[in-house]
């Protein structure tokens, strides 16, 4: 069964052995192409956010059909990647962080599957996975690399970069990284009942804290670090339990009206 997800880029399709391809239709549009494979002795799948060849922005990534399609196939835990800039002056670029708190700031995406009666109003006081976001650093122990254990992520609409009048505003509302994907995959998950976590990896300063943004920095950044999430990732699904003790599968538990 596969219990185990990851969304991101390229690069992490090294963590799967013995991949093969699943095509999952949802009542959201198609998601992309999700390749499964074995991570030691967990069986784990794998679904590329922008695409098998990173051609959609991220306003227009189908965030339903993605996490649809992962329910689809029994993933229960979903580890997610983002690439993020660093409000907080303390964040360098080649951390990480995992955070614990998000601030959605998108603006065109649909950010729940409850359109319809019966109105479900879901708890997001934790908005991560506690027991999945300990996992992930209990696996990072050890690591060569800066990691923030808790953080907030601001989520823009992209796929521009913010203005720094904008990255002064999130860091007044208490916001620590910024990134264009971390919203609504974090809501779409607790709506149906899996869990979520994400690693996020610093890429650069946010507007206004450094001369000039660059999509080729957050690439550079992103390759040199991929080696370390990989390992990240694969300690973390080889060892998290089978069985969840989180309340992330009874999320619409007295949650609808």
């Amino acid at each position: 069964m596969t219990r185990i997800g990851i969304i991101g880029g390229s690069g992490l399709e090294a963590l799967l052995k013995g991949t093969r391809i699943v095509r999952v239709g949802t009542p959201y549009g198609p998601a992309p192409w999700i390749s499964v494979g074995s991570v030691g002795k967990e069986e784990v799948a794998f679904l590329p956010r922008h695409g098998p060849k990173h051609d959609l922005p991220p306003h227009k990534v189908n965030y339903r059909a993605n996490i649809h399609a992962l329910k689809q196939i029994g993933v229960e835990r979903i580890i997610a990647t983002n690439a993020v800039g660093g409000i907080n002056s303390e964040y360098n670029p080649g951390d990480l962080s995992i955070p614990d708190d998000i601030i959605d700031m998108t603006k065109s995406r649909t950010t729940t599957f409850f359109d319809s009666s019966p109105v479900t109003h879901i708890d997001f006081s934790q908005p991560y996975c506690p027991e999945l976001r300990k996992a992930l650093l209990d696996s990072s122990k050890g690591s060569k690399v800066k990691m923030w254990n808790t953080s907030v992520l601001a989520a823009t609409e992209g796929p521009r970069y913010e203005t720094p009048a904008e990255i002064r505003m999130l860091e007044k509302l208490g916001g620590d990284l910024v990134g264009m994907t971390g919203a609504p995959e974090t809501f779409l998950a607790r709506e149906l009942e899996m869990c979520y976590a994400t690693l996020c990896f610093i890429s650069n300063r946010a507007a206004g804290k450094q001369a000039k943004l660059s999509a080729v920095e957050v690439m550079d950044i992103g390759k040199r670090l991929m080696p370390e999430i990989v390992a990240i990732i694969r300690k973390t699904a080889e060892s998290i339990p089978v069985k969840r003790t989180c309340n992330c599968g009874r999320a619409t538990h007295e949650a609808q009206v």
